[in-house]
């Protein structure tokens, strides 16, 4: 079967690759085509486009780039209409792909498939009627959206499970370095080890690091080392570490966390990571207009929490220090209560076990590429819904 897939950052990236590989172990004669970037050219297909082209994130960079968003949008739309394909697959990046979907299902019979849904639990949740129209079959890495889905908006999604528990559980299970050897290798001291995962954007990191640098610094018995990431190079980093003694270490975090003792942490899925390699942590995020922010979020917003893991967990496991609780006393202050020997550590430990056993053990890429052909094989499926 023919598979068109469209993605707009790294992490789509990722997760439209090892999908696609996964495809492969159920389609053998699988096509793809894609909207995408190095990982989906490693496993296999024709790149139409690269995501860096689409992913202008803000009001300011989309409406400067807009020229160009709209060219790709339109080359999109044609080069799906050419080449059909059996399954148009989505993956995140709402705003570019719920467009998407939307002309596919008026001018076209391929079926619409969401790898990786939109959250719009959080935000912009009127998409809802989009996605309802639009999107034939939603398959989702965060079990707390099927109430979301199904019981508020009676729309019948697939929990396929979590890609980051198999991510880190292959790692686990083949990473063999000792504390030791990895400091060595990284010309760290033998001090237990602060981890700073102060985010993948510069934005994150200007906003966020600072503080944790100055909270941290407390901690003489520790040293402090920043995962570095991946786009962001080494020098853009020293202008924050002036007077620090804390090193980087880069397109190491797993390694990283593997050895840390606890962890400053931005949300998003870092603080999943963190918590599924058993390492105590504070969320810390900065935002402009702290007191707006919190009110918004105590009487707009429509969810409870910021991090992964409490969201996952529906309750306060891991603290949320932003918005007008983001200050370094606070972050230093809780910190210290997760240090070896403190209770609240020992709690969060044990509270990570239901994280676990909430997200389950299917292989995400796997069984969405089971369903996936699956459902593609029952020709009538479709041919009774455009009918409709």
């Amino acid at each position: 079967m023919k598979y068109y897939l469209i993605v707009g950052e790294a992490s789509g990236d990722l997760h439209a690759s090892r999908l696609m590989k996964s495809l492969k172990k159920f389609d053998t004669e699988a096509e793809f085509r894609f909207f995408g970037g190095e990982l989906m050219n490693n496993a296999g297909g024709t790149r139409v486009k690269h995501y860096k082209e689409l992913a202008y994130m803000g009001f300011v960079p989309v409406l400067l780039h807009l020229p160009t968003i709209l060219k790709n949008m339109k080359l999109c739309k044609e080069d799906i209409t050419r080449w059909k394909p059996d399954v148009v697959i989505l993956v995140d990046y709402p705003g570019f792909n719920l467009d998407i979907a939307k002309y596919v299902r008026k001018n076209t019979n391929i079926p619409v498939f969401y790898y990786i849904s939109p959250k719009i639990w959080a935000w912009k949740e009127w998409r809802i009627r989009a996605i309802k129209r639009d999107v034939d079959e939603l398959f989702s890495i965060l079990p707390f959206e099927i109430s979301f889905y199904e019981k508020k908006h009676g729309y019948k999604i697939h929990y396929v499970g979590n890609p980051t528990v198999e991510e880190v559980n292959t790692f686990r299970k083949s990473y063999t370095e000792t504390c030791a050897q990895f400091c060595e290798r990284n010309q760290l001291s033998d001090k237990p080890i602060i981890a700073l995962l102060a985010g993948s954007r510069r934005q994150e990191i200007k906003d966020n690091l600072p503080a944790m640098l100055e909270a941290a610094k407390h901690f003489e018995d520790y040293q402090m080392v920043i995962a570095g990431a991946p786009s962001i190079p080494d020098t853009y980093y020293t202008a924050f570490l002036e007077n620090s003694q804390a090193k980087i270490v880069k397109e190491q975090t797993y390694a990283l966390l593997s050895h840390a003792t606890v962890a400053l942490v931005t949300s998003g899925t870092a603080t999943l990571e963190t918590a599924l390699f058993n390492v105590p942590q504070v969320v810390c995020y900065k935002t402009p207009l702290p007191k707006l922010i919190r009110f918004a979020f105590k009487h707009i917003i429509k969810v409870k929490f910021i991090s992964l893991v409490n969201l996952i967990a529906n309750r306060e496991i891991v603290k949320e220090l932003f918005a007008d609780r983001f200050k370094v006393y606070n972050i230093a202050n809780q910190l210290y209560q997760l240090l070896p020997g403190k209770l609240e550590r020992e709690t969060m430990l044990k509270s990570y076990e239901e994280v676990r056993n909430r997200l389950g053990s299917l292989v995400a890429p796997d069984n969405a590429a089971a369903l996936m052909t699956e459902l593609l094989k029952q020709k009538k499926h479709y041919e009774k819904h455009y009918t409709e």
